[in-house]
């Protein structure tokens, strides 16, 4: 099975006028309004949350498909000014729903984690990453369970190669997350526990060992 049948899975949450939009940008990206594409799945990202952690194929997918039988980028062009757009505007999104921020933030680390240069992580987006797991670490957000699920969710996720582009900010976001677990009052003992499994985890080279996942993974499901 190619890549493209891998990702025609995901589309069913779409109208079926969609669905043929995305098929087709799947297959001959020549022959649709790229730009239209790159927008239909953000704000369909934005609404759902498994898609949001699953549309970064998508979008690697229909890249590679335009650059082979284009040459050109202009849906990987559009899908990076709408992810800007959202990300200049992230304070009012999370202000207005936090559900949808927390779709935002599991998309960009999605993308960031499946889109390549030279075989390399974007750079473009390693800040802007940086930046919406440093608000999810904050301390009012560290009290919403949405927040803190989808803060270790990306940093197993993406931690490890946003340390190699710069290590300094993930130092930083570490003693963010230190000071919380030792310092911030009124935090549930779920999140005590997994902020501790996150900086065991970095600790450990960004690897869980056979009794560390069994330790906090029976604690959190009792």
């Amino acid at each position: 099975m190619g890549d493209v049948d891998k990702v025609e899975y995901k589309i069913q949450a779409f109208d079926a006028e969609t669905q043929n939009l995305l098929k087709t940008a799947l297959k001959e990206p020549g022959s649709v309004d790229l730009e239209q594409v790159a927008n239909v799945i953000v704000e369909q990202s934005l609404r759902d949350a498994t898609f949001s952690k699953e549309a970064g194929k998508m979008c690697y997918t229909i890249i590679q498909a335009e650059n082979k039988k284009t040459g050109r980028s202009i849906f990987r062009s559009g899908l990076l000014n709408r992810l800007q757009n959202e990300y200049r505007n992230r304070d009012e999104m999370r202000a207005r729903s936090v559900h949808e921020w927390v779709c935002y933030v599991s998309f960009i680390c999605n993308v960031f984690d499946y889109l390549r240069v030279n075989n390399m992580p974007m750079l473009a987006l390693v800040n802007p990453v940086y930046d919406c797991l440093f608000q999810l670490a904050q301390p009012e957000s560290l009290k919403r369970e949405e927040e803190v699920d989808c803060l270790v969710l990306q940093l197993h996720r993406v931690g490890e190669q946003l340390e190699k582009m710069n290590a300094q900010r993930m130092d930083e976001l570490f003693f963010l997350l230190r000071d919380s677990f030792l310092l911030q009052n009124g935090l549930s003992s779920l999140t005590q526990l997994l902020l501790l499994e996150m900086i065991e985890f970095r600790a450990a080279g960004w690897k869980m060992t056979a009794a560390a996942h069994k330790y906090y993974y029976s604690e959190v499901s009792e």
